[in-house]
């Protein structure tokens, strides 16, 4: 039996959570690869999220399983794929979500590939979040990708600010 997660709601708060980021591009420290250079990658997104089963839990559980769906536009021009688990709790407010979302596309002028994990936590409304590259998750030409993934939501519209750096 399939039953419906308890998600959708905590989803969507969660998501909402607004997290700056500086505009500024700077050199980075070196790498093994070589030098970097930190850049800002901006745009917005739209996002489709679906209930999955999540099997094995017990009447009246608290978790839940969706699939995280992307169309990215801007500085950033891909897909993405992934699955977010969460649970909620009996307070109101309190929260939390983890995810991995596999990206691709076009990162400004390179093609490749990357992950994304997503950690969040809301404590009675007072929202968390994270989001990063998973390390040497980069493909084609974004092998060597590291940076933060901010997202925003302003306005009912998603944003991202993407802090980046390549070899």
């Amino acid at each position: 039996m399939m039953r419906r997660p308890l998600l959708p709601a905590m989803a969507m708060a969660v998501l909402t959570m607004a997290v700056g980021a500086s505009a500024s591009a700077a050199t980075a420290p070196a790498s093994p690869e070589g030098p970097t250079m930190t850049r800002i990658a901006r745009g917005t997104f739209t996002v489709q999220l679906a209930p999955l089963a999540f099997e094995g839990q017990a009447e009246g559980s608290k978790l839940g399983r969706m699939s995280i769906d992307k169309q990215i536009v801007g500085d950033l021009v891909a897909t993405t794929r992934g699955q977010m688990l969460s649970a909620t709790t009996g307070e109101s407010g309190s929260a939390a979500y983890v995810a991995i979302e596999r990206v691709e596309g076009r990162l400004h002028e390179r093609a490749g590939s990357f992950v994304l994990q997503h950690t969040g936590t809301m404590t009675r409304g007072t929202p968390s979040l994270s989001v990063h590259v998973v390390p040497d998750s980069g493909t084609g030409e974004l092998v060597g990708l590291r940076g933060r993934f901010d997202i925003v939501i302003a306005d009912g519209e998603h944003r991202y600010v993407f802090e980046y750096s390549l070899p």
